[in-house]
């Protein structure tokens, strides 16, 4: 009993009680303290809303889709092979990294809860934000040393060539929209946040309605090129075919009483070039449908498994949560603080051992 007394290895649990308990007072004094400064902290930063919607794109193999949610549950990526598409649904996500895809986002038009603010986004994000109360003194003392802003010239908009001020709106919206993509199952998330609850809202379906475009396009830029070139063939086939309708007709009726063979030689002639005429025409409009039929095959349909609904709660920050923790993390370096002398002895009893 007398060794176990004497050995400095052996921690009396009563003994750092006691300890403890002796200085109390020090903990009436730390914990007030603590939680009025996190309370003064935390009650600077602006609360915020959150809502996120779900979609399921469309798969133009159901087997292959299958057969690709089967060989990713066991560890196997197949890739683009369902689709093959460049850009697939797990490649959605990394659509936030391109400027002009984050750009197409600026002029979204965002009316707030109580119709306050009606502007886009781009200068919701600039002109009508709550900033955290300690960002003031380090915002200024930035400006002074602020260099000056560069960016593209004046004239059409460059995504790639933005400004200082323009650089960090894109940041913030990158901050502000998460893309997410379930390997399994294909199913893409997107969560918003805003500082507004109506703007939440009103961003999560823009943002859904932006990438629903965007794939589309991409989906449908070879059928619409298609489309677009067969179009324009088949309208002029159409002017060049009634031009020469036109003047069969003007000939023939110019020469009705006429029975020269010659004539009607020539009006057989033109009559086969206005047949061929129409048969180009013909040939080119029904291509042109077919191409038109195209864009509308490869036109994706996204289902919404689960819509974007307005936050009634703010999602942050978690004031009480953050009290909570810095209480506890005082209250461990207060007792810490306490018993380091046993600690140092153990410490170093065990570092001679070795």
């Amino acid at each position: 009993m007398e060794e176990k007394k004497n050995n400095p290895e052996v921690i009396d649990l009563r003994i750092i009680a006691k300890k403890i308990w002796a200085k109390k007072k020090l903990f009436y004094k730390v914990l007030p303290i603590t939680f009025v400064l996190s309370c003064i902290y935390i009650l600077g930063f602006p609360r915020y809303y959150s809502t996120d919607i779900k979609l399921a794109p469309e798969m133009e193999n159901a087997m292959s889709g299958s057969i690709g949610s089967l060989a990713s549950s066991f560890g196997f990526d197949l890739g683009n092979s369902p689709t093959g598409d460049a850009i697939y649904p797990s490649l959605y996500p990394d659509l936030m990294e391109d400027n002009g895809f984050v750009t197409g986002l600026f002029n979204i038009k965002v009316v707030s809860e109580d119709e306050d603010i009606k502007t886009t986004y781009y200068n919701y994000l600039k002109y009508h934000q709550k900033n955290c109360i300690w960002s003031y003194p380090q915002g200024w003392i930035f400006s002074l040393f602020k260099t000056s802003s560069k960016g593209g010239k004046s004239g059409k908009f460059n995504p790639y060539i933005l400004s200082e001020d323009d650089n960090n709106i894109v940041e913030i919206i990158r901050s502000n929209i998460l893309f997410g993509s379930d390997e399994k199952t294909g199913v893409i998330s997107i969560r918003v946040k805003a500082q507004d609850a109506l703007i939440c809202k009103t961003l999560a379906d823009s943002v859904k309605n932006h990438l629903q475009d965007f794939i589309t396009e991409y989906r449908t830029n070879k059928a619409r090129i298609d489309y677009d070139y067969y179009k324009q063939l088949s309208i002029e086939a159409k002017q060049d075919y009634e031009r020469t309708r036109q003047r069969y007709g003007a000939f023939v009726d110019g020469n009705t009483n006429i029975a020269m063979q010659s004539v009607r030689l020539k009006a057989e002639e033109m009559e086969s070039e206005m047949e061929l005429k129409f048969n180009t025409y013909s040939t080119l409009n029904n291509q042109m449908q077919a191409a038109k039929a195209k864009v509308q095959e490869r036109t994706p349909a996204f289902t919404v498994i689960k819509g974007a609904s307005m936050p009634i709660k703010p999602a942050g920050p978690k004031r009480m949560m953050f009290v909570l923790f810095m209480m506890i993390l005082v209250t461990m370096i207060t007792v810490i603080t306490i018993v380091r002398e046993d600690l140092f002895k153990i410490i170093t009893v065990r570092e001679k051992d070795k």
